[in-house]
């Protein structure tokens, strides 16, 4: 028996630089918070995250994987993600926690046919009782509208399969009956603009019905006006639709920024409507260094049909970052760091990105710099950690944040640092309500 044997290699990032070693908790959780399910990223395939997030829920806790995909459905705003960890989480967890987080995590009506079609995914087979019970405790969420809205009649798993197989109880007689009619296919269609146009209306006289009667969701608005402009809307219905629902809404920045890219003439409102989006967050005192990746990692797509990148996401981050922070300085880095003008909105997003040529990742070189910069009260680095180099503390005594917006096995957030994951709104309130916590 051989006992003198070989060290394991110390983990590496893709770029080469020396990696944190992790708990498998931290190890799922970055991971996750950024995962965009079985979508490509530029150093690992789809399948292999997930299949890494798979072998990963069994190392970890149970009320661990289970906190975490609640996180991810509510904060994180993911929505087949979390799905998975519960389906993982269901291959041998005990007790009623795959049933008590089934139904916190299922928040629109088709994740219950989605949860199915991921709990099939390899083969096909008898569900597990806290899965009945996890769909039975979540279909009575739904109202009429959601139900005819995603009963899902084209896909392979309806929501009437759903209901066969979890033997949900309504809550009274009224929802007793909209079952009877999800069942039998009497359920009226909701009115919205897929039912209306897939019905043969005119595209013009539909958007601006829903328009005037506010029936377009926010998040509906900006994802179709591209189709709302080919179809000749009133230019200032649209204009005013992006104003007012702003307020509240909690849009993301990089939903603008896909917006303003579809449709460049509405780059003024939405630039506009973004920093309204943004504003409600709460400021951040002290000196703000804010420092985004853009090397060619960050240039891959969220998802193989978004023409969002990563690098758009962080720059979303970035333009949030600014707007919470009373007084920051922005830089950008790849080989070299590049300060940013004192921009806001879409100005600050146009000037990251083209601030340099988008090459290697040469974080730990970027910090360093910005050492000799001058004094700061924190950094917030947004980064996929795939540094070529090691990576020091931030500056003096400042508070340092390394947020990760990909999901890649090994990253550089080692030493002094905040490690947070993900691209969510949540991410700086977190940063926010921790620094409170501290001054208490």
């Amino acid at each position: 028996m051989r006992i003198n044997q070989s060290s394991p290699a110390a983990p590496k990032t893709f770029e080469g630089g020396p990696a944190v070693p992790s708990s498998p908790s931290r190890e799922l959780r970055r991971a996750v918070c950024a995962c965009l399910l079985w979508e490509d990223q530029f150093y690992e395939s789809g399948q292999s995250i997930a299949d890494r997030i798979a072998g990963l829920v069994k190392l970890c806790p149970a009320a661990e994987v289970a906190q975490l995909a609640i996180e991810a459905r509510t904060s994180m705003h993911l929505r087949h993600a979390p799905l998975l960890l519960i389906r993982e989480l269901a291959r041998s967890s005990k007790g009623n926690l795959v049933g008590r987080t089934l139904s916190a995590v299922i928040q629109r009506a088709d994740e219950l046919s989605e949860f199915l079609a991921i709990y099939w995914k390899d083969k096909k087979q008898p569900l597990a009782k806290q899965v009945k019970l996890g769909l039975a405790h979540a279909f009575p969420k739904f109202s009429a509208y959601n139900l005819a809205k995603y009963r899902g009649d084209d896909k392979a798993i309806k929501l009437k399969d759903v209901l066969f197989l979890c033997h949900a109880k309504p809550k009274d007689e009224a929802q007793a009956a909209i079952w009877k009619k999800l069942i039998d296919g009497s359920l009226e269609s909701p009115d919205t603009w897929e039912v209306s146009l897939s019905a043969g209306a005119d595209k013009k006289s539909t958007f601006e019905r829903l328009i005037r009667e506010q029936k377009l969701g926010y998040l509906a608005v900006l994802r179709n006006l591209r189709n709302m402009e080919q179809a000749g809307v009133d230019e200032s219905l649209i204009r005013s639709a992006i104003s007012a629902g702003a307020y509240g809404s909690k849009a993301l920045p990089f939903r603008f920024i896909a917006a303003a890219r579809a449709v460049p003439r509405y780059e003024e409102q939405l630039d506009a409507a973004m920093r309204v989006a943004v504003a409600e967050l709460p400021k951040l005192s002290g000196k703000t260094f804010i420092l985004v990746d853009v090397s060619g990692s960050m240039d891959e797509k969220l998802s193989a049909k978004s023409d969002l990148t990563r690098m758009d996401a962080a720059c979303g981050l970035a333009v949030m970052a600014r707007a919470l922070c009373e007084d920051c300085r922005v830089f950008a880095f790849s080989t070299a760091v590049a300060e940013i003008p004192p921009r806001h909105g879409m100005a600050l997003i146009e000037a990251i990105q083209h601030s340099m040529h988008h090459a290697g990742t040469n974080l730990g070189h970027a910090v360093s710099t910005l050492g000799l910069m001058g004094k700061y009260d924190r950094l917030i680095v947004v980064t996929d950690e795939q540094s070529a180099q090691a990576v020091g503390p931030p500056g003096g005594s400042a508070k340092g944040y390394m947020i990760n917006v990909a999901s890649f096995k090994n990253g550089v957030g080692y030493g002094p640092w905040v490690r947070l994951d993900g691209f969510s709104e949540q991410i700086l309130t977190f940063i926010k309500e921790s620094e409170i916590d501290e001054e208490r």
